[in-house]
């Protein structure tokens, strides 16, 4: 006990010191970014699994189906007020943790709008003669509203900073949701069961853990009357950038068919397993940036901006190098991936951004956060729009990286003004 205590107060010392060079407080940042890490890495590994499985057990044209109905699902989810994540979180952090309830109501009763969409949808391709997707969008319609209601139980306790809590969650969750879609896909390729499965294995384990933790963490009533409206100007801003977000998968499902989509998702897989390691960055720093100043802000962030650059710049060489290698044997159907998903990783740098946008999400600043979600955006739908017809897949990739980049402009200008 004594070796163990020394050992932890030797680690203690050094992360101290450690702040003067690093401006970033470095016990904080150890304590909540090893679980952070930790359960990112275990998810990872897990989807990086599924997605190994996807690859050697289903046809290209069955998968790219498959992520087309994601896409629209993604698209749907708009109307379950997305920006309410940010909002409770960030209230949660402030103490009013009553929007804990209130937002599951709210977000349940505005998701009912996505399934009107989803079964209009449904109707729209039936009568277009298309057979295979009409079902899947009734199972959106049915299962959507309350697994993205449920979801809130992570940006609570996020708010509460009970990051091992929510590691330990979404790590059971994440084995439990893969395991399911495994066992479906050694026992059918049939689209329909692989939909199903996805549904009810979300919609049940999102419900279940935002029960448990109303159970276990009993969330006060104290609201702060600034929360709702913020996390509906939030979802009203997601609202173009989810449409940009998916447009790519549609236009390439509906322009050059549902192998070449298959072949692009693959592409996209890595840079979007890293992106989501970047955005422990957000978990961590949006309920410590919802208490300081703008002036403490101000003074580090730039600092810390040039650091993250940096390592992201190393990651993007290395992963550019070994590429090949990992297509190569994981996934050797996708070959055809490869130099796409090398060019897709160079969008990682708009996502040195992610410490500003997290600044305005922390102190409310609606215009900026506005700015960032609606002019990228337009830029991202305008070239999609002219360039997926005209290049395909690689009219795609140059539009995710054109738009991140530029998405890194404006943050450091907006910065810089506030």
């Amino acid at each position: 006990m004594k070796i163990f205590e020394k050992t932890k107060n030797l680690i203690y010392s050094l992360l101290k010191k450690s702040e003067r060079y690093t401006q970033t407080d470095m016990v904080y940042l150890a304590k909540g970014g090893f679980w952070l890490t930790l359960g990112q890495i275990i998810v990872t590994a897990v989807s990086f699994l599924l997605a190994i499985v996807f690859a050697n057990l289903l046809d290209p044209t069955t998968y790219g189906n498959y992520k087309y109905v994601l896409s629209l699902t993604g698209i749907l989810s708009i109307f379950s007020l997305i920006g309410m994540r940010t909002a409770i979180t960030q209230a949660t952090a402030k103490g009013f943790e009553g929007s804990f309830y209130s937002g599951f109501r709210e977000k349940l009763k505005f998701g009912v709008l996505g399934s009107i969409t989803a079964i209009g949808l449904a109707g729209y391709y039936f009568f277009r003669g298309n057979y295979t997707l009409p079902i899947p969008l009734l199972l959106i319609a049915i299962f959507s509203p309350l697994m993205h209601a449920s979801g809130i139980y992570s940006p609570f306790l996020m708010g509460k900073r009970l990051f091992n809590v929510v590691v330990k969650y979404n790590i059971v969750r994440q084995i439990i949701f893969v395991g399911a879609m495994v066992t479906t896909l050694f026992l059918t390729k049939n689209l329909f069961w692989l939909i199903a499965i996805y549904f009810i294995t979300n919609t049940f384990l999102n419900y279940f853990l935002y029960l448990l933790t109303k159970s276990k963490f009993k969330p006060n009533k104290k609201e702060d009357s600034q929360t709702f409206s913020y996390g509906k100007h939030l979802s009203l801003m997601a609202l173009i950038s989810g449409i940009a977000n998916h447009l790519d998968k549609i236009l390439l499902f509906t322009l050059m068919g549902s192998r070449q989509l298959a072949i692009y998702s693959f592409a996209m897989l890595v840079p979007s397993q890293t992106i989501s390691i970047l955005k422990i960055i957000n978990a961590l720093a949006l309920p410590k940036l919802s208490t300081k100043s703008n002036e403490e802000i101000k003074i580090t962030l730039m600092k810390k901006f040039w650091k993250l650059f940096l390592l992201v710049g190393i990651a993007i060489l290395i992963y550019i190098f070994f590429a090949p290698y990992i297509y190569k044997i994981f996934f050797p159907q996708y070959l055809a991936s490869v130099p796409y998903s090398q060019v897709l990783i160079f969008s990682l740098i708009g996502y040195s951004s992610i410490l500003f946008t997290t600044s305005f999400q922390a102190k409310v600043k609606k215009k900026e956060l506005y700015l960032l979600q609606i002019l990228p955006s337009f830029v991202q739908i305008l070239f999609l729009i002219f360039l997926i017809p005209i290049f395909g897949i690689w009219g795609a990739v140059t539009t995710v990286v054109i738009t991140k980049i530029f998405t890194l402009i404006l943050s450091l200008i907006l910065f810089r003004k506030i």
